[in-house]
Order: structure tokens, then C-alpha cells, then sequence
């Protein structure tokens, strides 16, 4: 472990900061070079009826009948969960978990993870 950082964080993930040369965590801090990384996304995606549609269903279904029963096949995608990140710099490892809500939290935090590995192959050279 090295002393805390004095450079600007140029990425964060979850609770990991990254620094063009540190690690920063909770647990303290580690270089970057030579850090690798790895996202687990565990988050669950469920399609579901949404409740407009369900309502607009039930009132129209009095009035017009079954024309308003087409509603009952408006879908919304439900994103709960997180995605894992850990990071290993030589015998120093951390684990945080991102809370996301949809597919595009998902993808972002990957692309940061992606982003902290260019960035760790870059402090290595």
C-alpha cells in the first residue's frame, strides 16, 4: 500500500476511485500498474404488464370492450440489482457492488471497468 492520492480521480466505479497511477478505496490505496478487474453484472431483468396499462385495460374494457384489452400487451422492462467489481493490485483486492436499475446502468459500469483496464495496461507501459 502507498500513501493516499494526491492526483485527481480521472474514473470512479461504485467506490473505487482511479487516479492515472492509484487505486483509491475505502480499504486504502494501491498502484495501478499491473491491477486487474473484473464485473460481475448480478442483476435480474424482468418484462412485466405496466400498471397504466393494466388500469387503462379494466376501464376501457367497460365502456369499449375488448379494444381496450390491447393494452394488456404493453411490456416495460423491470432492471433490479447490481454488478460486482473487483480489483486486485498485487496481494491488495477490493470488492464493491453497483447498484443499477436498468440495462444502460449495466453497461455503464462496464465500460468503466473497461475504461480502468485500458487505464491499468497504460500505467503498466
Amino acid at each position: 500500500m502507498s500513501e493516499p492520492a494526491t492526483e485527481p480521480f480521472v474514473l470512479t466505479v461504485g467506490d473505487i476511485g482511479v487516479t492515472q497511477s492509484q487505486i483509491v478505496t475505502p480499504n486504502g490505496v494501491a498502484p495501478l500498474a499491473g491491477s486487474s478487474w473484473l464485473a460481475t453484472d448480478m442483476s435480474v431483468t424482468q418484462s412485466k404488464i405496466p400498471t397504466w396499462a393494466l388500469v387503462v385495460a379494466i376501464v376501457g374494457a367497460v365502456f369499449t370492450c375488448l379494444l381496450s384489452l390491447l393494452f394488456l400487451l404493453a411490456k416495460e422492462h423491470v432492471t433490479t440489482g447490481y454488478v460486482q467489481v473487483s480489483v486486485r493490485s498485487g496481494d491488495f483486492t477490493h470488492t464493491t457492488q453497483v447498484p443499477v436499475t436498468s440495462l444502460d446502468a449495466v453497461t455503464n459500469v462496464r465500460a468503466s471497468v473497461a475504461h480502468a483496464q485500458a487505464l491499468a495496461a497504460q500505467a503498466s507501459s
